[in-house]
């Protein structure tokens, strides 16, 4: 195991491969005879250097790669003759240029370091953990985006306490891109500020309007849905264009939270006219051991290898019921990537709300 502990670590190495190339043209040079002319492929050795290794290891394999080509010019009594020089003058420039190619690919790598550092950043700022109890509710929350190297996205969830329930907010900004990714600091900030201490729940929202409208460029909206937990159960909930919450009783009945009332996208409130369409607010009554599901569309619009879109209902109701909230929707994450077969194509973000009065 140690000898296997060592060639993987050779492997790895940013001068194992060029070597490795060079020792490979020079067995076939010596196997071959005087006859061919392979002093210039010794070059390839500072050209793959420049995909991995710092630009002293560039350096060095072009000086191994002259090196080997002087002593294959000597060993077929070609020292001194025109071959060898044009054969130098090509490793020559080859280093020169994998030189410059291994400092753009460096620069690249640094910036792409400080790209990621502030993804963090945001990260840490966007999807602060939310505690697994507040007031009388039991939470679990999960993101996922759609990118490889940094999960941050236009989805975002947060949930506070206030006098008169526990809130929450879940939203998907339209579009991608750093302006989505201002649109969701906006209105999680606008969310923060308001909703521990708003007495109205239609206040937050207008807040959240606002914030946007002064923040903004006007050119993106945001769907999404306010909601309110009071001790004893009320639920009171805002749905701005959003997909409807799943919830799931405590006696395993599973059906929609549809808005009795549709209400336009934040962005996009200005539109409804006169009349304010906060006005509009769904109320439910839940009971000890009800779950409610808030997601965003990267989660319903799922799709599997035919087209066909992740059914919330069907699949994610039964899975709510068991465990605490965290440990039911990582079933919820698993049984969607069984249904696609596939990484996710769009971010998404779940909250699971559990009403427990004793928690409190």
């Amino acid at each position: 195991m140690t000898w296997l502990r060592a060639a993987g670590t050779m492997a790895r190495s940013p001068v194992a491969l060029p070597l490795g190339v060079m020792l490979g043209v020079a067995v076939v040079d010596a196997l071959t005879g005087p006859e061919y002319n392979l002093l210039p492929v010794y070059a390839a050795g500072p050209a793959i250097a420049a995909g991995r290794g710092p630009i002293r290891t560039v350096v060095a394999m072009g000086g191994v790669a002259a090196l080997l080509c002087l002593l294959f010019a000597a060993k077929a009594d070609r020292f001194g003759e025109l071959r060898m020089y044009v054969a130098l003058v090509a490793i020559a420039y080859v280093t020169l240029a994998a030189v410059y190619t291994a400092w753009v690919r460096i620069r690249t790598e640094r910036r792409l370091v400080d790209v990621q550092e502030v993804a963090r950043t945001l990260e840490d700022v966007l999807f602060v953990p939310l505690p697994p109890v507040i007031g009388p509710v039991r939470l679990g929350a999960s993101y996922v985006s759609a990118s490889r190297t940094t999960r941050v996205g236009g989805d975002l969830y947060k949930a506070v306490p206030s006098p008169y329930g526990v809130r929450f907010v879940i939203a998907d900004v339209q579009g991608k891109g750093l302006g989505t990714v201002r649109c969701a600091a906006v209105v999680l900030a606008a969310f923060r500020e308001a909703g521990p201490e708003s007495e109205d729940l239609a206040e937050v929202g207008r807040r959240i309007e606002s914030a946007l409208n002064r923040s903004t460029d006007g050119q993106r909206f945001v769907t999404g849905i306010l909601a309110q937990v009071d001790p004893a159960g009320q639920l009171l909930a805002f749905n701005h264009g959003h997909p409807a919450p799943l919830l799931r009783t405590a006696d395993g009945g599973i059906s929609f939270v549809e808005p009795d009332e549709p209400v336009l996208p934040f962005g996009l409130t200005g539109l409804a006219g006169s009349g304010d369409p906060l006005d509009s607010v769904t109320r439910l009554t839940l009971c000890p051991g009800d779950r409610l599901l808030l997601y965003t569309d990267g989660l319903s619009e799922a799709r599997d290898g035919d087209g066909r879109f992740y059914p919330v209902d069907e699949r994610a109701g039964p899975l709510l019921g068991e465990g605490s909230p965290e440990e039911a929707l990582r079933r919820v994450r698993a049984d969607v990537a069984a249904f696609t077969g596939a990484p996710p194509d769009d971010d998404s973000a779940l909250i699971l709300v559990e009403f427990t009065p004793e928690a409190g």
